[in-house]
């Protein structure tokens, strides 16, 4: 086993395929596929298997990548301590629901981050698609909410996944809506109020069971229903058709000065947390990334942003 073989299987599981791997380091798909093979005979175990999505890890594999990780990042550390080696580029994936503080603690690791190259990604996306990258090690770190409806659903799919739940906070159900909307001014608000206003929600593609929605009480109905994919499109149809969407109130009024968010007069609260893989040690970079939620969290209720 060499280290090189263990740069093949991070690079392949991230690429999630033998041709785009070979690609980005430089050799030939033969050799990289009799590479793999050349490991997992030695290790006694099948690291990949083909479907028709592509190549994804094994249950052995899952477990093999996260000891390779931690040895490659290890290496890095002695070469960056000891050596004028130049190392390769560090790498750090997050996949979360849509949530302005998982961005804003992704900017402070950047920032923070001494590193003349690397490649990290931040991933807001559907919530069937965040287990699955967190599962499958394409992320290492995804976040994502549960509560009293949906918590029997998710907990089965992280238990299949190998997956563990950490929870940030609980919050209080808020809906956002944009600062000229009357509601604005409320102290809060009823389900009754939000009646006559469109109600704005994150598809979820192939997945779109109530039980993997990103707002809480969506089973209820709602006369007017739009559906998007980001973030962005989101807050303006909030603000241009006086609409609605409902989350956990924290928000950066600082990056987001037009909307408002108002506490929801229901009896709900969701859980709002992270989940990682059971079989892999945490990197450097995700208990860093992991203490940087918490405390944008942290600021961002402690100065009444909620």
């Amino acid at each position: 086993m060499t280290l090189q073989q263990l740069k093949y299987v991070i690079e392949v599981a991230r690429s999630r395929s033998i041709s785009k791997a070979a690609k980005n380091l430089f050799i030939s798909q033969p050799s990289l596929s009799n590479a793999l093979k050349e490991l997992e005979k030695e290790v006694g175990i099948r690291i990949f298997s083909r479907t028709n999505k592509g190549i994804v890890l094994t249950t052995e594999g899952s477990e093999f990548l996260g000891y390779a990780r931690q040895v490659v990042e290890q290496v890095e550390l002695l070469e960056n301590r000891y050596t004028l080696t130049q190392t390769t580029q560090q790498q750090f994936s997050v996949s979360a629901q849509h949530y302005a503080f998982a961005v804003s603690a992704f900017v402070r690791l950047l920032k923070n981050f001494e590193r003349e190259e690397y490649e990290f990604t931040l991933r807001e996306t559907k919530t069937y698609e965040i287990i699955e990258d967190v599962k499958s090690l394409r992320s290492e770190v995804g976040i994502l909410y549960i509560n009293e409806f949906n918590k029997k659903v998710i907990n089965k799919f992280l238990r299949e996944g190998n997956l563990v739940f950490h929870e940030l906070f609980e919050a209080n159900p808020h809906v956002f809506v944009s600062s000229r909307n009357p509601l604005a001014l409320r102290k809060y608000v009823t389900l009754d109020d939000l009646h006559p206003y469109p109600y704005l929600s994150f598809e979820q593609g192939d997945f779109n069971s109530f039980y993997f929605s990103e707002e809480i009480l969506s089973t209820l109905s709602r006369p007017k229903n739009i559906r998007v994919s980001d973030r962005a499109t989101l807050f303006n149809l909030l603000i241009g058709l006086n609409g609605y969407t409902i989350s956990t109130g924290v928000i950066n009024y600082e990056l987001n000065s037009d909307i408002v968010a108002v506490p929801l007069q229901v009896d709900e609260k969701m859980i709002v947390g992270y989940i990682t893989h059971k079989s892999v040690t945490n990197s450097h970079l995700a208990n860093v990334y992991i203490d940087y939620l918490k405390e944008t969290i942290a600021e961002e209720q402690g100065s009444d942003i909620v």
